[in-house]
């Protein structure tokens, strides 16, 4: 199994980061606590990437 290169890495940043505001705006939207806490546990895997996965 090869590890993701860095186009790769990066397009999974930016497509947890668009999931995790579609979930937090939704579940703002809905009034739904528990959608907007999965979205900003979503939000923190994707900034914890950026973090740990740099060059």
């Amino acid at each position: 199994m090869r590890p993701l290169s860095q186009r790769g890495m990066r397009r999974l940043v930016i497509a947890l980061t668009m999931l995790a505001v579609v979930l937090v705006v939704s579940g703002a939207l809905a009034g739904w606590l528990w959608l907007t806490g999965i979205g900003v546990w979503v939000l923190i895997t994707a900034f914890l990437l950026e973090l740990i996965y740099r060059p």
